[in-house]
């Protein structure tokens, strides 16, 4: 099959698989009669829109949660979007199935393309691959989808609390009312922080919504809101601080709608151009060695399963490259123990534990020091212990894995030389069937003489020449059983080098120092990462303040205390500083200063020590207002910048694949088997 007919073979399956999907989600469009805009807009909040496939669905999970394999995928999918439903088990179990079979089709749908053009160990690694692609793929753009509806339902809500508190003057009753006329997932919201604000005990009840807050700007609405029911609201030139700490989150909603809209445009696409290369590498192999005979020497050598491997490698970096950057979050980071079985259980192992301290750097050091800063600056949720080990056991597994990796290519190329057709250097061109079959007898012969003489290296010519005047089929005159000593000598030279060099041990150490130091290097880049979050908790730090500041006998400590309630990346070290109030808070609010190393936050810290007793709450915080309006304007500059950074970054990373399997795997081989072969045709006219 030509691979014309071959592309369009796969292009005709990958149509089909697109119309049978379209169909299942029509159908899910009829039974809830929403727009078809993704997978999740087909599935709304309410229970009483599943008519039709909610049974259905409900049956599929509770016969997949019985399945082992598949009720562990289950349960993890239900992980990742349960926060949304927290209240609604149902529906949270549709929306789990759907998601989770709409990744199976699709997944299958992929299985079988590749498992048609690539059969073998490289299926194996595709599925694999594509199947860890497709979920990412999936559960991310469902959740992004959900995200921006929820913000944009919001700004709806928000101007609707708005005009009902104008007309009441009361904020439990302007919640009431617009959840009561809203629709959709953010009027449920608006209804949950109404039942927590009117709940006997608000401050508990609060918290409990906090830990399920689908974004920080439901956090920040409900906690205003209780804000203004404790303390009451307050009338300034620029009127009520309730109404104006509404209109700073809705400038925060705008602008956070305005950047993911501008994010999904620039970088619209490029996920199917990076995984495009995925379905490419067979045919494109196979055209070669159809077209350019000498290529095959290429793609059955160690050098061509390295390059293979290689492409493989810049298509899952590049994959997981662009997601980074298509991340709305600078960092998804929260407060809060997450560790796993594993780290729990190799820290019970006492050995590994005395080993792994063995070479982490000792407590008073400088390098213990460090390590430890970055641990708190990156909220790194470990014991040091659990770190080492961590790091210990990535050592070992980049090693054994490198080792593994230089093994595997060794066999590859002893493979190579066993089992390959010998070609004739004189040859231009594909063999044809004679010339191929008389390859393919040489090699045999090579093959059972190498066995033989049991694969020595220092092996005679004339032990050599015995063993091949006792296996050849027939007889051979001088000069061909010259020819084919020769040929099986340095065959068996070639393949008694292949064992491991000690430039490949040096590799395998570098790559596993790598494998060491790479928490510390994710540790660095989190912390990195994390001063946009920290700009974000700022800015709703200040628009918390902005409200305290007009309260009457309001004190440091009772707006350390609210701090802390909105906190969740500087949440440690606010409550540390709680904890060391009562024995002075000049002492405590400098070791929140020491501990934090942010600017803004220091800045915010200094004007709390001069309220303890030198000036008033709202003397230190006169300029307010003028800082959340620099702040702003600043985070929309960033954000400009930051969006073209990444757009550039994206169409470089995108296209990064598709320019490696062009070159690495077709022109460049090619231009260099090329030059080769006419080196030796050069020698060849030489000698005539």
């Amino acid at each position: 099959m030509s691979i014309k007919w071959l592309l369009l073979l796969v292009l005709g399956i990958c149509a089909v698989g697109l119309v049978i999907t379209l169909i299942i989600l029509q159908v899910l469009r009829r039974n809830e009669a929403l727009p078809l805009h993704s997978a999740v807009n087909v599935i709304r909040i309410q229970g009483r829109k599943y008519r039709g496939l909610g049974p259905l669905l409900l049956k599929a999970y509770q016969f997949g949660i019985k399945v082992p394999v598949i009720s562990t995928y289950i349960l993890q999918v239900q992980k990742r979007i349960s926060y949304r439903y927290a209240r609604d088990e149902p529906t949270l179990r549709r929306l789990t199935m759907s998601i989770v079979l709409i990744i199976l089709c699709g997944y299958g749908s992929v299985s079988i393309v590749l498992f048609w053009l690539q059969p073998g160990l490289a299926f194996v690694i595709l599925s694999i691959l594509c199947g860890v692609v497709l979920n990412s793929l999936v559960l991310d753009m469902c959740l992004s989808r959900m995200e921006k509806k929820l913000l944009v339902q919001m700004l709806d809500l928000f101007a609707d609390v708005r005009h009902r508190y104008h007309q009441h003057g009361m904020v439990e009753e302007a919640l009431y009312e617009a959840a009561e006329g809203g629709t959709g997932e953010a009027a449920e919201q608006v209804r949950l922080i109404y039942e927590a604000l009117t709940s006997p005990d608000p401050n508990e009840a609060l918290e409990r919504y906090y830990e399920i807050a689908p974004n920080r700007f439901l956090k920040g609405f409900a906690g205003i809101s209780y804000m203004v029911m404790e303390f009451g609201d307050k009338d300034k030139e620029q009127g009520s601080i309730y109404l104006q700490g509404l209109g700073h989150l809705t400038q925060e909603i705008h602008l956070e709608i305005l950047r993911r809209d501008r994010l999904d445009y620039m970088l619209q696409g490029l996920n199917v151009i990076a995984l495009a290369p995925v379905l490419f590498t067979g045919p494109i192999e196979q055209w070669a060695r159809l077209s350019f005979p000498t290529m095959d020497d290429f793609y059955r050598s160690k050098l061509g399963f390295v390059t293979k491997i290689s492409i493989y490698v810049i298509i899952i970096v590049a994959y997981l490259l662009l997601q980074r950057l298509q991340q709305y979050d600078e960092t998804r980071y929260r407060s809060g123990h997450k560790h796993s079985r594993l780290d729990r259980f190799l820290y019970k192992q006492l050995f590994l534990r005395r080993l792994a301290m063995l070479f982490a750097p000792k407590p008073g050091t400088a390098p213990y020091n460090q390590t430890i800063r970055l641990m708190r600056e990156s909220s790194t949720e470990l014991k040091y212990e659990w770190l080492a080990i961590r790091r210990l056991m990535l050592f070992v597994s980049s090693l054994v894995l490198s080792i593994g990796f230089v093994l595997l290519l060794h066999q590859v190329e002893r493979n190579h030389i066993l089992h390959d057709p010998i070609r004739d250097d004189r040859m231009f061109g594909a063999m044809s069937e004679a010339d191929l079959k008389v390859a393919e007898d040489k090699t045999k012969l090579d093959r059972l003489v190498m066995e033989y003489v049991k694969m020595q290296r220092e092996v005679s010519y004339e032990d050599i020449s015995t063993a091949m005047l006792q296996l050849a089929p027939h007889a051979m005159n001088h000069e061909a059983q010259t020819e084919a000593v020769t040929r099986v000598m340095a065959k068996l030279e070639s393949y008694n080098n292949q064992y491991m060099q000690w430039y490949e041990v040096v590799l395998a150490i570098i790559i596993a120092l790598c494998g060491y130091h790479l928490p510390i290097w994710l540790m660095l880049f989190q912390r990195k990462m994390r001063s946009m979050d920290m700009r974000h908790e700022i800015y709703q730090f200040q628009t918390v303040i902005s409200i305290l500041r007009e309260m009457d006998r309001m004190s440091v400590e009772e707006i350390v205390e609210w701090l802390n309630r909105f906190a969740v990346i500087f949440k440690r070290p606010l409550q540390k500083c709680l904890l060391h109030f009562e024995h002075g808070p000049e002492d405590a609010l400098e070791q929140l200063k020491e501990e934090v190393g942010l600017p803004e936050f220091q800045r915010l810290i200094d004007k709390l020590q001069l309220s303890l007793g030198k000036i008033s709450i709202r003397e230190a915080f006169d300029d307010l207002e003028s800082m959340m309006a620099f702040y702003f304007e600043q985070r929309k500059q960033e954000y400009s910048k930051m969006i073209d950074i990444k757009a550039g970054w994206g169409r470089t990373i995108g296209f990064a694949p598709m320019y490696a399997l062009i070159f690495l795997y077709l022109v460049i081989p090619l231009v260099g088997m090329s030059f080769v072969q006419m080196n030796m045709y050069y020698e060849q006219i030489q000698k005539l």
